[in-house]
């Protein structure tokens, strides 16, 4: 049951701020809609997901809504902080500091370029 509600859980998330039908959901994975409403019940007391009831075609349904959102992690998967030997060490008044750091400002200028929608250069960050 721990699976299911991890994939109706990512099924509600996909489907956005707009919300899913919880009879689309169950229908989808394959469920009885018992055992659908106990996965949405259980995500909702979690705080996961908001359950709303709706009449849809003449029948009483639930529309889920993601409550929270996963944490997007892509933006500092390639921080050099993550792989620093030097991290450890590192302080804001250190001598070993992200203000004297060779390798943190070519790696926010490649990102932001990357976030305005360019191609970044291959950064020039010096080798470790």
């Amino acid at each position: 049951m721990v699976d299911l509600t991890s994939r109706v859980y990512k099924l509600v998330v996909e489907r956005g701020r707009d919300g899913v039908l919880q009879s689309e959901i169950w229908k989808e994975l394959g469920l009885t809609s018992r055992d659908g409403s106990r996965l949405a019940i259980r995500l909702e007391r979690r705080g996961l997901i908001g359950r709303v009831k709706v009449l849809e075609e003449g029948r009483w349904t639930y529309k889920l809504t993601p409550l929270r959102f996963p944490t997007d992690m892509t933006s500092i998967e390639k921080a050099p902080c993550i792989v620093c030997q030097y991290e450890p060490k590192c302080s804001i008044d250190g001598e070993i500091s992200p203000y004297v750091c060779p390798w943190i400002g070519p790696w926010v200028i490649e990102e932001a370029r990357i976030a305005q929608g360019r191609i970044a250069e291959p950064s020039a960050v010096p080798a470790r």
